[in-house]
């Protein structure tokens, strides 16, 4: 059965519609793939085999890569509550989540720049760890208080628990991406002096694993700056577990599920055999697709520097098919301490914080790959189409 193919006269009138909208239109298996793979998954082939060709097939394709990384991996990511309020006092957005009969609030700080907005933002997890320039509004959000993120045991504790359960699918880092979703929520009822239509997401280690999964499933972020995120961010399992057979000391998933709570516990069935989940993290990059994402890496070896790079060169292989080559880079620098950030990386972040937060078109974010030398044809066995 082809689940996930739009009906080719179809097509062009979709692809004219919103995202959102085209996505409506795509039906969504239940079940996905779990045949042992040690490639990277073919990100423009439906799971039925079906090839795909034009921009509004690889949207569907996004809505089943979607459902199954929330399937094996992340969690289950719910729609917007039924209720959610927002209030403004100084510097602080007060928010009140309500479904089923239960409320939640929580509330992040508001810092604006000088001048006549609304301004663009960028919502840094904890505090933000890049630097943001002058022109742009901080956003910080104590993520650890919608899921927690102290070990086992804090599984199913936290905000987005308390609304939706302890017994949840959701690991931390979908309970986070809700909240940034609600923060966005907050920005489009309250005069912050925001503009939610520029919002970008930050955090670093833990916290850009976190970014990085909010970029892909919160539509309304324009850009997404995970900060060295690693295993469970922008390293692809599947080369992680390369790079572990050939003696590197490298975060996995046989070990991260141990670690903390930050995935579903569907995840661990995957742990020990990541090479049967239906997607990889390259795919999460392609979630994004076509907004802006700038992945930004350090050579730390638990980080995976080489899974990054293959990775996200898979994932930017991805952006250049859709026709949107220069929407997404990546940048990786060595001798600095774990979430420093480096004065080498700051041209690439700057031209993409210009681009998609500022809106200066003359921007250049052309071809910023930049990591250890790692040769994506290793781990891939498909050829990227240009999709019409």
């Amino acid at each position: 059965m082809k689940y996930s193919i739009i009906l080719p006269f179809l097509a062009t009138t979709i692809l004219a519609a919103p995202l959102e909208q085209r996505q409506a239109a795509c039906k969504v298996p239940t079940t996905f793939p779990t045949t042992a793979n040690a490639k990277l998954p073919n990100p423009f082939k439906f799971f039925d085999g079906t090839d795909v060709k034009t921009k509004a097939d690889f949207d569907c394709k996004n809505q089943e890569v979607s459902a199954a990384i929330q399937n094996q991996e992340l969690g289950t990511f719910p729609p917007k509550p039924s209720t959610v309020t927002a209030t403004l006092s100084g510097g602080t957005i007060s928010i009140t989540a309500s479904e089923g009969g239960k409320s939640v609030s929580f509330s992040v700080s508001v810092k604006t720049p000088s001048g006549t907005g609304p301004f663009p933002a960028i919502i840094a997890y904890g505090a933000a760890s890049i630097p943001v320039p002058a022109g742009v509004a901080t956003i910080t959000f104590n993520n650890d208080q919608i899921g927690a993120q102290q070990g086992q045991n804090s599984r199913g504790q936290g905000k987005f628990f308390d609304l939706y359960g302890s017994g949840h699918s959701a690991g931390a880092l979908t309970a986070w991406a809700w909240g940034v979703d609600r923060v966005i929520d907050a920005l489009e009822t309250v005069n912050a002096n925001i503009d939610p239509k520029r919002v970008g997401v930050t955090g670093c280690s833990r916290n850009g694993k976190g970014a990085f999964v909010a970029a892909a499933l919160v539509q309304r972020i324009a850009l997404g700056i995970p900060q060295e995120s690693g295993s469970g961010g922008a390293a692809c399992w599947r080369v992680s577990d390369s790079e572990k057979s050939k003696g590197k000391n490298i975060q996995t998933s046989s070990q991260i599920v141990g670690e903390n709570v930050w995935f579903s516990k569907n995840f661990n069935a995957f742990s020990t055999k990541s090479n049967t989940l239906a997607t990889d993290h390259h795919q999460l990059a392609g979630m994004v697709v076509p907004r802006g994402l700038i992945v930004i890496e350090n050579e730390i070896d638990w980080l995976g520097p080489v899974s990054t790079t293959a990775c996200m060169k898979a994932g930017r292989l991805i952006y250049k098919a859709y026709g949107v080559p220069d929407n997404m880079g990546f940048t990786g620098s060595g001798n600095h301490n774990h979430c420093s950030f480096p004065s080498n990386q700051q041209s690439d972040l700057t031209a993409y914080i210009n681009k998609f937060l500022l809106g200066q078109s003359s921007a250049n974010t052309a071809n910023i790959e930049k990591g250890p030398t790692a040769n994506v044809a290793d781990y891939i066995d498909w050829t990227a189409p240009t999709l019409s």
